[in-house]
């Protein structure tokens, strides 16, 4: 054997394209899947399962693709939540895991620090000729980071040291992003954060207010609120803009949920005419649903004002910020959108369900409002006229608000097999973020299911309202 066979340890070798001995993935799951629960219970957030199995959501799903899952006895689930947003082409896309398996097959030099792989600016350049405003872009891995770069380079661009973000507002969870966060209950208990502020979503006047006092360094902002799935005013942002330009503020458009064509355009900011954020994050779908990426699109001169010398080369990074894999998948995701025109299809079909959906809002007295834009769609639920209905739904309001939400996406998956989510905390609201690549058939199962479950909720019993009493005790039993 010459040295060229032997790996550093003075053992033979590997064969190209073996498994390495000593280690088999499927066995491993064959052998343990199906103590998944326990593993977690025992050594993850031991919370999750317990909710799960609390809810009915503890399912064994198999395998998947598409906006589809499959369970061991093959019943077909429709997915309406995607990973939270992750799943924008579905999952499994033959051509991102074709990119995959060509990436990894070439052996590239990845992550040497000392050199510079075309992939990176190749997807740079892909990402920002859908905003040609912008000029760089800075790769982390995943949504937070890419906030967290937002406003490091903001304050650093600006040097002042306020960020104002938007009641409701879900930018992240890491401390930088949860300072910048509107909900509560993530913010408890992780004190002492960032100087940041918040500013109701619309009202110009607190933003004006803010700004007056001279260190606000960026607005941070969703163009729709996944919480809730709130919609900024029309005209909102670009008066925004305009009102943090003239006193030397950034606004930072939070596109981690809303971008890469979820709303109908390839980012929420989009539909506002002469909106031209100074710094987009992006990650999420970004991803083709494989490996994490997260990145931070933005002007020249903030990036050129952060990395202002060689000795500052490395003031801001990540260390697997720009690996292969994560660029490879997402060429291959931008690809596949313009290759198959998902963008167009998420406005079509998006359109299509909010509308059939919100023409039930006069069948429904439970059914309050459903709104949003493209494959982004909240609908909310309020307090019925009906004395029987106003009863029930009392009931539940005193237990926790958020109760009657939660029992319309149960009876979805158990009876419907449908995947959803409720929007948000103590929030009366279903949240609608199917893979982007949805069809007629799945917006028509999806609206035949959901009609059947109101139809039950409004005849006043059943079990959809003796599910609802056990979440009442369930609350009761937390508070």
């Amino acid at each position: 054997m010459t040295s060229s066979d032997a790996t550093p340890e003075g053992g033979a070798a590997s064969v190209p394209g073996e498994q390495p001995k000593g280690f088999d993935l499927a066995t491993l799951l064959a052998e343990r899947s199906g103590e998944r629960y326990d593993l977690h219970t025992k050594y993850l957030n031991h919370q999750l399962p317990r909710m799960l199995h609390t809810i009915g959501f503890d399912k064994y799903y198999e395998r998947a693709e598409g906006a589809h899952f499959w369970d061991a006895d093959g019943n077909d689930y429709l997915d309406m939540l995607a990973g939270f947003g992750v799943m924008g082409l579905g999952r499994h896309h033959p051509v991102v895991r074709k990119a995959l398996h060509d990436v990894l097959d070439a052996g590239l030099p990845d992550l040497t620090r000392f050199d510079c792989q075309p992939l990176p600016g190749l997807l740079a350049e892909k990402l920002l000729a859908y905003t040609p405003h912008l000029d760089r872009v800075f790769f982390g891995n995943s949504g937070t980071e890419a906030v967290e770069t937002a406003l490091k380079f903001a304050r650093y661009a600006t040097g002042k040291p306020r960020v104002l973000y938007c009641t409701h507002a879900f930018h992240g969870l890491t401390t930088g992003s949860l300072s910048v966060n509107g909900e509560g209950g993530f913010r408890d208990g992780f004190a002492p954060l960032l100087p940041d502020t918040a500013v109701e979503m619309g009202d110009l006047d607190a933003l004006a207010r803010e700004l007056k006092r001279g260190d606000v360094a960026a607005l941070i902002v969703e163009p729709i609120q996944g919480k809730g799935v709130y919609i900024a005013p029309p005209g909102y942002l670009r008066a925004a803009q305009e009102l943090l330009r003239k006193h030397k503020a950034l606004l930072i458009a939070d596109e981690v949920q809303t971008g890469l064509g979820r709303t109908g355009d390839f980012f929420a900011y989009q539909h506002d005419e002469g909106v031209e954020p100074d710094l987009v994050c992006v990650a999420k779908a970004l991803s083709g649903g494989y490996v994490p990426v997260g990145a931070t699109l933005g002007k020249d001169w903030i990036f050129k004002k952060v990395y202002s010398s060689m000795d500052r080369v490395l003031v801001h990074s990540a260390s697997f910020g720009t690996n292969a894999q994560a660029m490879a998948a997402g060429l291959a995701t931008l690809s596949v959108m313009e290759d198959e025109k998902v963008v167009e299809n998420a406005r079509r079909n998006g359109d299509l369900l909010r509308e059939r959906l919100a023409a039930l809002t006069d069948r429904y007295e439970l059914l309050k409002e459903v709104r949003g834009r493209g494959l982004m769609i909240g609908i909310e639920f309020g307090r019925p006229k009906s004395l029987g209905l106003r009863s029930r739904w009392t009931m539940l309001q005193t237990a926790r608000k958020g109760l009657f939400a939660q029992m319309v996406v149960v009876p979805l998956l158990q009876r419907h097999h449908i995947l959803a989510q409720v929007s948000g905390d103590h929030l009366e609201v279903i949240k609608l973020i199917p893979p982007l690549i949805i069809d007629e058939a799945d917006v028509d199962r999806f609206v035949t299911a959901f009609t059947e479950v109101m139809d039950d909720a409004h005849g006043g019993g059943g079990l959809m309202w003796d599910f609802g009493r056990t979440l009442v005790k369930q609350a009761l039993a937390n508070k």
